[in-house]
C-alpha cells in the first residue's frame, strides 16, 4: 500500500519535474540552487510566463499577480482541491484553504490565512477567491446558505464604502479588514466576523492626480435610480462634485459602476438592510457631496459666509439637521470661556477646513457603523464552542511621489507584520529545532523590531512624539513636530532628515520631510498634515449639530453622550496602534499559514516581468530566508505521543496500544513503516519529517487501514448481533418448552413452603431475642437493627449542643454508642471547618487568655465573651518621629494605657505599642522605652479586678527598670504580648 501511494505522489512530482527547464519548479525547495536569488526569480518567471502564478515555499504560497482572468476559480477546480493532500495537486489558493480548513477541523484548533504583498499585488482578489472556496467546499443547509451568501455579499459593500483607485491599484483597499469564519463541530460555516483597521477619511476631500475617491460615489451616481438620484439632489456628472473631480479620472475602463451598484443594492438585500437604512446610508453618501460643493466667500469683516444656499438646504434635508443652526455651524465656532460659550466666526480657510472635517468624520463614521450592521447579520446566537478561520486583507506597503500620515500607518502596519512573520516562521523555526536537538545549520535574518520600536516605542517613538506634539499647549505645527523628531530619534540608524543626512542624501530630501529605513526599503515622508491628521479635531457646535440630526445612521455614529465627555478623544495614530496590537495579539493566538502576493510590475500589464520590482518584494517580504529555512529544515513536526497516536495502527508492535515510551515506540512504527534516514529525525520531544510526500504516503496507509479496521469491525460486530440474537431466541425456546408444564406448581410450593420457613425463623428469633447473636435469632436481630438504623437516619442530632438520641434495642447499645460518637465527631467537624481564620485566630487569643488567667483573676469570665481587637489604635495616630525612631519595624498592637513611676507612683499618660520584636512605651513624639521580647524576664498582674499589669526586665544600664502599666484591656493586651513574644510561661498571676 505504501509503495502505491509513494508511487502515485511521485508521478505528480515527476510530471512537473520533467518539464522544469520550461515551467519550472513547483515548489522552490526543490531548486538545486536554493540559496540563489537569482535562481529564485529564474524559476517563479518561468512559470509566470506559463500562467503558472502560484509556486510554494514548503507550504508557503507566493502568488504572481497576472492582471488578467485566468480559468483557474471554477467549481470543478474546488472540488478538486476538496480533501486532498498538500502537495498532490499543483499549486494553488485552494490548496492552502483547504489545508487550513481540514487541520481546523481535524485538531478542532483556530487559524488564519495572512495574506500580504505591495498595494496592487492581489491580496483583495485573493480573500475573495478564499471565501468562495468555503462558500462552494464546506457543507450546508439552508439556514447556513444565508449565513454563506451574506458572508460573500459583504465583500462587494466594504469594497464599496473602503475601496478606491489609486496609481498603483484600480481595485486598493484603503483600509485593513480582518475576517474571522467561524464553523460549527460539522465543519460547516455558521457566522463571520468583521475588524477594520485605520479607514482612509482623508481620501474623502482630497485625491493625487491619476486616483479616484471611494468607488460607492461613482457607483451611486452611475447606476443609481432616477428617483433615487432625484431625491437626493444628485446629477449623473461626477464631474460637478468638488470631492470626485481632484484626480480628474472619474471614469476608469477597468471599473464597472453600473455592474457594480447592481451587486451592492443586491447585497444589501442579502445583509438584511431595511430600506431605511439604506435611505439613510444614500443620504449620508450624498451629503458628502453636496458638502464639498458648498463654496464660503468673505464678507467685509474677513468673515466666510455661504452666498448660495442650494446645498446647504440638501444636506439639512438628508441630515434632518436644522438649516439655520447647520449654517452657523460651518461659518463658526463655538468657544468655552469660563462658565460661557462664545461664537465665534471663522475666515474662509478655517471654514473650509470645518465643512472638510465633517465629511471625513461623517463617513468615517457611517463605514464604522456599515461594519458593525455587517457584523451583526454574521453574527452566530449558538453558545456552542466555534472554531475560526481568519482572513487578513491588509493594505499593503506603499511608496507614492508624496508620502503623508496615511502612508505612515500603513506601513508602520506592514512593519508588524513582517515582524509577526519573523516571530511565527523564521525565528520560532530556529528556535524550536535547537530546543528539540536538531542539528541544522542557524539562518541569519534582518529582525525589524528596531524600526518597530522606532514608531511605537513609549515616550520615545514617532507616534509618541507625535501625539505629545498635538496635545501639548502653545502653538504647534508640523515644524515644530519635525524639530522634536530630530531631537528625540536624530541618532537612530534607521531616522534621517534633511539637516540630519549627509551632503549626497541631503538633495532628495525636502526641509518638511523625514525619512525611514523600513524593512522593504527607504520611504521619505512629508511632515506637512500630519498633526492635523493625527488630531482629527470636529469643533464642538458641528458634533451638536450631528449629535441631533435625524438620520438614523448620524445619529447611532455620534451619540449626545459624546457632548458631556470633556476629555480629548485619543489621536489617530494611538487609536490604529491599539487596534493593531490587537490584531497582533489575536494572530498569535491561532495557527499560521501565509500567502506572499508579488506585484510583477508598475503599470499593471499582463505578462510583463519586471525583474528589478520583484526583486525588491522577495526581499522586504522575507522569502528567501523563508527557503532557507524550509530547505535546511523539516516541513513537518509532532509530538511523539500524538505522532503514535494517531498511525500505531501501521505498526503490529504499536497496535492497540503501546506499552513502553513514545519515543520508542515511534522509532518503531516507522522502521516498520520503511522511513529512510535522510526522511527525518528524532527530536527529544517530536519527531520531524523532511519531506511532506512521506507524511502523506503515511496519511494514505492510515486512511487505508483505517478504512480496513472499520471494515473489520463492522463485519465481527454484525455477525457478533446476528449469533446473540440467534442464541437468545433458542434458549428461549428451549427454557419455555422444558419448564413451563412444572413452573406454576414449583413456584406455588416454593411460596408456601418460603412463607412457613421465614414465620418460623422470626418466631424463633423472637423467642431467644435476648440471647447473644446466633443462628437462632439472627434473621430476627438484623431486622431489628435494620428498623432501628432507619428510624435513627430520621432523628439524628442537627448540631454539637443537641445531646438527644434515640434508645436503642439491648443488644444494639454498643454499636448505638459508637453512632453517637462518629455522628458527635461529624458534627464537631463541619462546626470547625465552618469557623473563619478570622474566627480561629480570635479562638487562639482566647486559648492562650484562658491558660494564664482562667480561675486565677477576676473579671475573666465577663471577659470571654468580649472579642479582641486586632490593635486598639492605628499607625496613623501615632507620631511620626516616633515610627521613625521604631525604625520601620512591623507594629502589630497599639494601646493607651497609663504608666506609673516607680518613685512616687505618679501616672502619666502613654502609648504601649507591640511590634514583632519588641515593646515600645510612647510619650507623643518620644520612645519612653523599648524592651526586646528577648530580655523580657516576666510579667505580672494580680488576681483582683484591676487593670494593672508589671513588665519585667533586666536590671542593666540599658533598662530603666520594670514598667507599672494601667491599661483597660488587660486580657487582651497581656494575651498580644504573649503571643507575640512566646513567652506564656512567664506570665504570674500573684494572690493576695
Amino acid at each position: 500500500q505504501k509503495e502505491e501511494v509513494d508511487d502515485t505522489s511521485e508521478e505528480n512530482m515527476e510530471g512537473a519535474l520533467i518539464a522544469r527547464d520550461k515551467v519550472g519548479v513547483q515548489d522552490f525547495v526543490l531548486l538545486d540552487s536554493h540559496t540563489s536569488e537569482a535562481a529564485f526569480l529564474s524559476n517563479l518567471r518561468k512559470r509566470y510566463q506559463e500562467n503558472l502564478i502560484y509556486t510554494y515555499i514548503g507550504t508557503l504560497l507566493v502568488s504572481v499577480n497576472p492582471y488578467k482572468e485566468l480559468d483557474i476559480y471554477t467549481v470543478t477546480q474546488m472540488q478538486l482541491y476538496r480533501g486532498v493532500n498538500f502537495f498532490e495537486l499543483p499549486p494553488h489558493l485552494y490548496a492552502i484553504a483547504d489545508n487550513a480548513y481540514r487541520v481546523m477541523c481535524n485538531e478542532y484548533n483556530n487559524h488564519f490565512i495572512l495574506i500580504s504583498g505591495e498595494s496592487g499585488a492581489g491580496k483583495t482578489e485573493a480573500s475573495k477567491k478564499i471565501l468562495q472556496y468555503y462558500a462552494v467546499t464546506c457543507p450546508t443547509t439552508e439556514q447556513l446558505q444565508i449565513v454563506r451568501d451574506r458572508l460573500l455579499l459583504s465583500n462587494p459593500v466594504l469594497e464599496a464604502f473602503g475601496n478606491a483607485k489609486t496609481l498603483r491599484n484600480d481595485n486598493s483597499s484603503r483600509f485593513g479588514k480582518y475576517m474571522d469564519i467561524q464553523f460549527d463541530f460539522k465543519g460547516a460555516p455558521v457566522g463571520g466576523h468583521i475588524l477594520s483597521y485605520l479607514i482612509e477619511k482623508s481620501r474623502v476631500v482630497h485625491q493625487n492626480h491619476g486616483e479616484r475617491n471611494f468607488h460607492i460615489f461613482y457607483q451611486l451616481l452611475e447606476g443609481g435610480e432616477k428617483e433615487l438620484l432625484c431625491w437626493l439632489g444628485l446629477e449623473r456628472n461626477p464631474q460637478k462634485y468638488t470631492y470626485l473631480m481632484q484626480g480628474r479620472c472619474a471614469k476608469v475602463f477597468s471599473i464597472n459602476d453600473k455592474n457594480d451598484w447592481k451587486i451592492v443594492r443586491k447585497a444589501f438585500s442579502i445583509i438584511d438592510f431595511t430600506e431605511k437604512d439604506i435611505e439613510h446610508l444614500f443620504g449620508v453618501v450624498a451629503s458628502v457631496l453636496h458638502l464639498g460643493n458648498i463654496q464660503f466667500e468673505e464678507d467685509s469683516n474677513g468673515h466666510a459666509i455661504i452666498r448660495d444656499g442650494t446645498q446647504i438646504k440638501w444636506i439639512s434635508k438628508l441630515l434632518g439637521s436644522h438649516l439655520s443652526i447647520l449654517q452657523e455651524a460651518l461659518t463658526h465656532r463655538k468657544i468655552e470661556a469660563r462658565s460661557e460659550e462664545v461664537l465665534s466666526p471663522l475666515n474662509v480657510d478655517l471654514a473650509f477646513y470645518a465643512r472638510d472635517a465633517v465629511a471625513k468624520a461623517i463617513y468615517g463614521r457611517t463605514f464604522t457603523w456599515l461594519v458593525n450592521k455587517i457584523n451583526s447579520s454574521l453574527a452566530n446566537k449558538d453558545s456552542t464552542r466555534k472554531t475560526v478561520i481568519g482572513l487578513l486583507d491588509i493594505y499593503g506597503f506603499e511608496v507614492l511621489d508624496t508620502n503623508s500620515f496615511e502612508q505612515f500607518c500603513i506601513n508602520y502596519c506592514n512593519e508588524k507584520l513582517q515582524q509577526l512573520l519573523i516571530e511565527m516562521t523564521l525565528k520560532a523555526e530556529q528556535e524550536e529545532y535547537e530546543l528539540e536537538g536538531i542539528e541544522w545549520e542557524p539562518i541569519p535574518y534582518f529582525n525589524n523590531k528596531i524600526i518597530c520600536d522606532l514608531v511605537e516605542q513609549k515616550h520615545k517613538g514617532i507616534i509618541s512624539i507625535l501625539d505629545e506634539e498635538c496635545l501639548r499647549p502653545g502653538e504647534a505645527t508640523d515644524l515644530s513636530f519635525l524639530e522634536k523628531l530630530e531631537e528625540k530619534v536624530g541618532d537612530h540608524a534607521h531616522f534621517v532628515t534633511r539637516k540630519l543626512a549627509d551632503q549626497r542624501t541631503r538633495k532628495s530630501i525636502d526641509w518638511v520631510d523625514f525619512r525611514l529605513l523600513h524593512y522593504a526599503g527607504e520611504v521619505t515622508y512629508c511632515a506637512v498634515g500630519f498633526l492635523e491628521k493625527n488630531n482629527d479635531l470636529l469643533y464642538r457646535n458641528l458634533k451638536e449639530v450631528l449629535c441631533n440630526s435625524k438620520n438614523g445612521i448620524i445619529r447611532d455614529c455620534f451619540l449626545l453622550s459624546e457632548l458631556d465627555n470633556r476629555r480629548r478623544p485619543e489621536t489617530v495614530a494611538t487609536q490604529f496602534k491599539n487596534s493593531l496590537t490587537s490584531l497582533i495579539e489575536i494572530l498569535m493566538s491561532k495557527e499560521p499559514s501565509y500567502i506572499r502576493c508579488i506585484k510583477p510590475n508598475e503599470n499593471k500589464e499582463p505578462g510583463k516581468f519586471d525583474d528589478f520590482l520583484i526583486r525588491h518584494q522577495v526581499k522586504y517580504l522575507g522569502l528567501m530566508e523563508h527557503l532557507r529555512v524550509r530547505r535546511a529544515g523539516f516541513a513537518y513536526r509532532r509530538k511523539y505521543e500524538l505522532f503514535l497516536q494517531r498511525y500505531k495502527c501501521l505498526c503490529p508492535a504499536t497496535w492497540p496500544n503501546w506499552h513502553g515510551p513514545a519515543a520508542e515506540g515511534v522509532e518503531r512504527l516507522i522502521k516498520h513503516i520503511g522511513y529512510k534516514p535522510e526522511e527525518y529525525k528524532l527530536g527529544r520531544t517530536k519527531i520531524f519529517i523532511r519531506f511532506p510526500k512521506t507524511l502523506f504516503a503515511t496519511e494514505d496507509a492510515f486512511e487505508y487501514r483505517k478504512n480496513l479496521l472499520i471494515s473489520r469491525l463492522q463485519a465481527k460486530y454484525k455477525g457478533f448481533l446476528g449469533q446473540r440474537a440467534y442464541q437468545k431466541k433458542r434458549k428461549a425456546a428451549i427454557k419455555l418448552e422444558a419448564c413451563w408444564r412444572g413452573a406454576l406448581a414449583r413456584r406455588e410450593a416454593k411460596k408456601r413452603t418460603w412463607a412457613v420457613q421465614t414465620i418460623r425463623k422470626f418466631l424463633t428469633g423472637f423467642i431467644h431475642r435476648k440471647k447473644p447473636l446466633c443462628p437462632e435469632n439472627r434473621e430476627f436481630v438484623r431486622l431489628a437493627q435494620y428498623n432501628y438504623l432507619m428510624k435513627l437516619r430520621d432523628h439524628l442530632p442537627k448540631n454539637v449542643l443537641d445531646k438527644s438520641w434515640l434508645k436503642p434495642p439491648s443488644i444494639l447499645e454498643e454499636t448505638s454508642e459508637l453512632l453517637q460518637k462518629i455522628c458527635m465527631r461529624n458534627l464537631v467537624r463541619k462546626y470547625c471547618r465552618g469557623v473563619t481564620a478570622e474566627r480561629k485566630a480570635q479562638l487562639q487569643q482566647k486559648v492562650v487568655t484562658s491558660a494564664v488567667f482562667r480561675g486565677k483573676k477576676e473579671g475573666y469570665t465577663q471577659s470571654i465573651n468580649q472579642p479582641f481587637l486586632d490593635t486598639r489604635l492605628k499607625v496613623s495616630d501615632i507620631n511620626p518621629k516616633v515610627l521613625q525612631l521604631i525604625q520601620g519595624e512591623n507594629i502589630k498592637y497599639v494601646t493607651p494605657v497609663i504608666k506609673y513611676d516607680r518613685n512616687g507612683f505618679k501616672a502619666r499618660e502613654r502609648l504601649l505599642v507591640l511590634t514583632q520584636s519588641s515593646a515600645c512605651v510612647v510619650e507623643m513624639a518620644k520612645l519612653k522605652q523599648k524592651i526586646d521580647y528577648a530580655t523580657l524576664k516576666g510579667i505580672s498582674t494580680s488576681n483582683l479586678s484591676d487593670g494593672i499589669v508589671v513588665i519585667h526586665v533586666p536590671e542593666d544600664n540599658k533598662q530603666k527598670g520594670d514598667v507599672i502599666l494601667q491599661c483597660e484591656h488587660l486580657f487582651e493586651t497581656v494575651t498580644k504580648l504573649c503571643m507575640l513574644s512566646n513567652k506564656q510561661s512567664l506570665v504570674k498571676v500573684v494572690q493576695g
